[in-house]
């Protein structure tokens, strides 16, 4: 009898996937900050309402949604070098993108103790148009996106 062998995870392609996003979501936060702060024209986070947006240089915005666009890129890169199957090039996207935004989120607050809660309101994206949200949705997706990451990226076929 051929007992058959189980989808492991491959810990150390998870402990560098891991890294690669912690990584990412820090400098990514880095940015915002660096931004925010050098151009003194960004308010707080919870000020980023549709009227404040409105406002912002479309040179400013085109960047940022740029910003955005590299971000999702690099994800994708990694995610079609690292798997070999669909389901594991999808899972990695998946798994790399919920760790790197929750990562983004905890870069915040430990370097400028923002979000105040996860209730604290949030413009998420601004791809293809602005998206505002309480911090826990993006969280909870992500967290969402990691197990189902983890679940494509066990199966061997």
């Amino acid at each position: 009898m051929v007992r058959k062998q189980s989808a492991k995870w491959d810990p150390n392609l998870l402990a560098l996937l891991s890294a690669f996003a912690i990584a990412m979501g820090y400098l990514e936060a880095v940015v915002v900050v660096y931004i925010r702060k050098i151009l003194d024209i960004v308010p707080a986070p919870e000020d980023l309402t549709t009227e404040y947006l409105e406002q912002v240089p479309d040179w400013l915005m085109s960047t940022e949604q740029t910003r955005e666009a590299a971000t999702i890129i690099m994800l994708v890169a990694l995610a079609l070098l690292v798997g070999r199957t669909g389901a594991q090039k999808l899972g990695t996207f998946l798994f790399t993108f919920g760790v790197w935004d929750i990562f983004y989120y905890v870069s915040l607050k430990a370097l400028i103790n923002w979000p105040a809660s996860l209730a604290t309101q949030d413009c998420l994206f601004l791809i293809p148009q602005p998206w505002y949200a309480p911090v826990w949705m993006p969280v909870l997706a992500s967290l969402g996106m990691i197990m189902l990451g983890l679940v494509l990226l066990r199966r061997r076929r």
